[in-house]
């Protein structure tokens, strides 16, 4: 049971990175409570996970051949132990780079063949991820600009409806994070480990350690996600978080886990860049994507140092 310790530290981990993606810009804008969104998610993202997670677990959970248990238990430490450090350093990163990233270091160490099909399926939706979130975004920004500016409306009907369509998308937001992304946290548990227990519960156990993140630590990196990349209206707080949980239901149905902190990425820019590329902090940006590339190197290496050792 100890060998599931990894696995708890890694959901917490997605869970104290992965809530900024959902309500990060809305809480450092003073729209909403951190209390509120905190709860909010945790519920969300555990019916999420239970009714939805299962789907992306194969793909996570049979990217390489029959692994050990000590195999999975150095997969899950080190991509938690990845995921934690970044999460320190307040940046927005992958989980699901750093899974990966640790199924290939163990992988490479067993000299066992991977699912090419797979992996190339994971990088091209790693790729599209945040340019689908940008376009969405893009879009869904300059209709209801356009929308707006052929009504007529008092400040009051405007900020209920900011506060409300907030909530809603985060609800959405939350549920989407956990029906994707518990594959990450649990998948290769289910899928690799005879331990009895259904993709369901599996899926539920997920989701109990991603909402333990979020209510302990996922306030930090809020900031970053909410304020360096582009400054913010609460219109475009609303649609971020929309195109960000559209995107990652796209991908829940494709079976495949992607990166909330990708697509929330790509659509806080998306809106920024309806007013103009000027708008987006391209060196923040830089700052993210260096995370994201030093992720699954950063849980590879982990993962080898941790096998190696056992």
């Amino acid at each position: 049971m100890f060998r599931i310790i990894p696995g708890a530290l890694l959901g917490w981990g997605l869970g104290a990175n992965d809530t900024s993606n959902i309500f990060g810009t809305a809480v450092s804008n003073n729209i909403i409570k951190f209390t509120h969104a905190a709860i909010i998610t945790s519920v969300f993202v555990l019916i999420g996970s239970y009714l939805e997670g299962p789907k992306t677990f194969d793909t996570i959970g049979n990217l390489f051949g029959q692994l050990t248990k000590n195999d999975i238990f150095a997969i899950a430490l080190g991509a938690a132990l990845a995921v934690a450090f970044f999460t320190y350093l307040s940046l927005p990163i992958s989980t699901s780079q750093a899974v990966v990233g640790s199924i290939l270091g163990v992988g490479f160490i067993n000299g066992q063949q991977l699912d090419p099909y797979r992996l190339i399926k994971i990088v091209l939706c790693w790729i599209t991820t945040p340019i689908g979130a940008f376009i969405i975004a893009f879009i869904l920004y300059t209709l209801l600009e356009w929308v707006f500016t052929k009504i007529k409306y008092g400040i009051t009907f405007y900020n209920n409806f900011i506060k409300i369509g907030i909530i809603i998308s985060g609800i959405f937001g939350a549920y989407a994070l956990g029906a994707n992304n518990v594959g990450n946290i649990t998948g290769i548990y289910a899928v690799q480990m005879d331990m009895g227990l259904s993709p369901k519960l599996w899926a539920l156990i997920g989701g109990v350690s991603i909402t333990i993140g979020v209510i302990t630590y996922s306030k930090k990196v809020m900031v970053t996600v909410g304020k360096k990349i582009t400054q913010m209206v609460p219109l475009m707080t609303l649609v971020a978080v929309m195109a960000e949980s559209i995107t990652m239901i796209i991908y829940t149905q494709i079976g495949v886990p992607v990166s909330t902190s990708q697509a929330i990425v790509g659509a806080v820019a998306g809106v920024g860049a309806v007013k103009g590329f000027s708008n987006v902090n391209f060196k923040s940006l830089g700052r993210i994507g260096i995370g994201w590339i030093m992720t699954p190197i950063s849980a590879g290496i982990v993962s080898i140092l941790v096998k190696v050792i056992l």
